[in-house]
């Protein structure tokens, strides 16, 4: 008896299906420009609406693809960035926006729906921390991939530490990424770079994504991750040592990671934006990135990418 193929493809079954990273997958899902469902969190793509996508049917509806509005083609002149902070979330960004006096809303949900949000003008501001492929680096190819013309300066932020958060006293004995087999794992949303890094981590360690048992919704910030494993819904989750310092939980590192600002080249001098930079060169903002632990701010405001 032959078994029917199954009617939903994972992110890695639709990679291998076109050849590309699995990146890129959850690329084209941020940009609306593949079907695809969520469910409990996690993305499936319906395997008759993925096969007439490949085939060109333009009568297929990605209306639910997309976290985001599909990604719309811009005039050259149409209109200013949205004087707002989108992209990954980051409790040392978020504590100097509201320090600093700069005034700017935040939209925290993921690197990559920042990005989407900063090409289609929904934002200035995009902080961003997405691994390269190689797993040497960070940005510049998601950065780069937005054209020659993508009007934009990519700023450093810090680099953090990034590892799994435990709970005190590490009772599961988790000591790198191939003991959270079998353990309840906190999840991001799939556009997070974090979860593109734990992803890539698990991969590299062996672990297929069936391995692990996942919670049923997503962490949508770090903060989220370590509520997650105190409340004793997850045994651990991958974030920042910062955020399980906070939380009294206990943490194993194992990257250092660039976190960095896409900023619209044209806000950058603006008075919200130059506020916050200069706060972020004064004592406070180092005293503050000492308290929190994690943080290496030696590089903050220097230009890693500039384009007209």
């Amino acid at each position: 008896m032959t078994v029917p193929p199954p009617a939903y493809l994972t992110v890695r079954e639709l990679a291998e299906l076109l050849r590309v990273k699995e990146r890129k997958i959850y690329q084209l899902v941020a940009d609306g420009e593949v079907p695809c469902r969520r469910v409990t969190g996690k993305l499936l793509f319906p395997r008759q609406e993925i096969e007439a996508w490949i085939a060109g049917d333009a009568s297929t509806s990605i209306a639910e693809a997309a976290p985001t509005p599909p990604k719309t083609e811009l005039a050259p002149h149409a209109g200013p960035h949205a004087k707002i902070v989108a992209g990954s979330h980051d409790p040392l960004l978020e504590w100097a926006l509201r320090e600093s006096g700069a005034g700017l809303p935040t939209l925290f949900d993921g690197s990559l729906d920042g990005i989407a949000r900063f090409e289609r003008r929904e934002a200035s501001v995009a902080g961003i921390h997405i691994p390269e492929e190689d797993g040497v680096g960070w940005n510049l190819s998601a950065v780069r991939a937005l054209g020659p013309t993508r009007n934009a300066v990519l700023i450093s932020w810090a680099t953090r530490t990034r590892g799994l958060i435990v709970a005190p006293g590490n009772p599961f004995g988790i000591g790198n990424i191939s003991d959270l087999a079998g353990k309840r794992v906190a999840q991001r949303q799939a556009h997070a770079g974090s979860q593109l890094l734990l992803e890539q981590l698990m991969a590299w360690g062996g672990l297929a994504e069936t391995d692990v048992s996942w919670l049923d919704l997503p962490a949508r910030t770090e903060t989220d991750v370590a509520e997650a494993v105190r409340a004793g819904r997850a045994d651990a989750g991958l974030g920042l040592e910062s955020v399980a310092r906070q939380h009294g939980l206990d943490f194993i590192p194992l990257v250092e990671e660039r976190f960095d600002l896409l900023v619209c080249r044209k806000f950058y001098f603006e008075p919200p934006f130059q506020a916050l930079l200069e706060f972020a060169a004064g004592p406070v903002f180092r005293d503050r990135a000492a308290e929190l632990g994690g943080y290496d701010i030696s590089e903050c405001g220097r230009v890693r990418d500039n384009a007209p």
